[in-house]
C-alpha cells in the first residue's frame, strides 16, 4: 500500500479555499508537484532540480 502524500500550499497561493496553488509533496528523493484544479495530474523532481529551477526564475525575475 502506498503511503497518501502530505500536500503542502505554495506560499504565493490566495489563500482561500479555491484551486488556484501549487502543491507539493516529499517522498524520500522525490518532489511531487500538481494544480490545484487538476490534482490527478503530478510531476515528479528531484530537490535538486526543483531548487535550480526556483533559482533560475528568481534570477529572471518571475
Amino acid at each position: 500500500m502506498t503511503p497518501a502524500l502530505h500536500w503542502q500550499k505554495s506560499t504565493f497561493s490566495d489563500g482561500g479555499d479555491g484551486n488556484t496553488c501549487v502543491e507539493l509533496a516529499a517522498t524520500g528523493p522525490q518532489i511531487h508537484i500538481r494544480e490545484s484544479d487538476t490534482p490527478t495530474t503530478e510531476l515528479l523532481t528531484s530537490p535538486a532540480t526543483l531548487a535550480s529551477l526556483l533559482r533560475t526564475l528568481k534570477a529572471r525575475g518571475r
